[in-house]
């Protein structure tokens, strides 16, 4: 009974003195990381509570409007054109791991393969089509005007000593079409979908020098709170890159 009443006590004094955050994330693997980091967390006296969204656009206004400490899904990219869009200025306050983007082919096994004239794909919103072009060019397929412009487009190729043609098509529909061309660049959350082993069936893949690592995201008010810093601290943790690299076996990355 006395060893009851202890953890009893025990609970409610870490009830009584833990700070709360709450932080948003997406599902896979956003949440599922954060899940992970909680037990740790505790016994530093956070609080950690993860709400689950499946938008990409509650989460950021609910951090901005204080609703929420923090989220979790997002990459820098795509906080610099909502910040502008949305007029909020929410930011980073570190990067986390990768949603690595790769090239794929049912016809070739090796890049240096690609015939002249060859048929690519790459996905046709901005974000996206950008890191799809820029993966190409690290790879030595094609050339850019400005080989650090993350928002390139298939105009801002200078050098394409193949002469692919490239087409632009909607990303969740290209590992449909897969068979039909000669090589398809691919999100891995769409190709996992698709039954692709990214770290296995990709020919080219992002590495974790990326400029799309899912960061977690605050308020310049709360970014420095020692709860965040604990957070912070958390994700980049030997334990969390171990759960990233076992767990998700090359379709995410750990980016620290």
């Amino acid at each position: 009974m006395k060893k009851l009443i202890a953890a009893f006590a025990a609970v409610a004094a870490f009830s009584a003195h833990a700070e709360t955050l709450t932080v948003a994330a997406t599902p896979v693997p956003h949440a599922e990381i954060l899940e992970f980091v909680k037990p740790a967390l505790a016994k530093e006296g956070v609080d950690l509570k993860v709400k689950v969204f499946t938008d990409y656009i509650q989460p950021n206004v609910q951090v901005a409007e204080k609703r929420l400490d923090a989220n979790f899904f997002q990459h820098q990219p795509y906080l610099d054109e909502f910040n502008k869009a949305k007029g909020t200025s929410l930011v980073a306050v570190t990067g986390v791991h990768l949603e690595p983007l790769g090239a794929y082919s049912s016809k070739i096994k090796d890049l240096k393969d690609l015939p002249s004239g060859a048929n690519v794909v790459i996905p046709n919103d901005a974000t996206n089509g950008g890191r799809a072009l820029l993966l190409l060019a690290k790879a030595g397929v094609i050339t850019l005007k400005d080989p650090t412009n993350i928002l390139s487009t298939v105009k801002d190729i200078a050098q394409n000593p193949k002469d692919l043609k490239i087409r632009e098509l909607e990303a969740a529909t290209i590992p449909r079409v897969l068979t039909q061309v000669d090589l398809a660049l691919i999100n891995t959350n769409y190709a996992l979908e698709a039954k692709l082993d990214p770290s296995k069936d990709a020919l080219v893949i992002e590495g974790n020098d990326s400029p799309y690592v899912n960061i977690l995201v605050s308020r310049a008010d709360n970014k420095d709170s020692d709860a965040m810093k604990k957070l912070a601290a958390a994700l980049h943790s030997p334990e969390v890159k171990q759960f990233i690299t076992e767990k998700y076996k090359g379709a995410v990355l750990p980016a620290f």
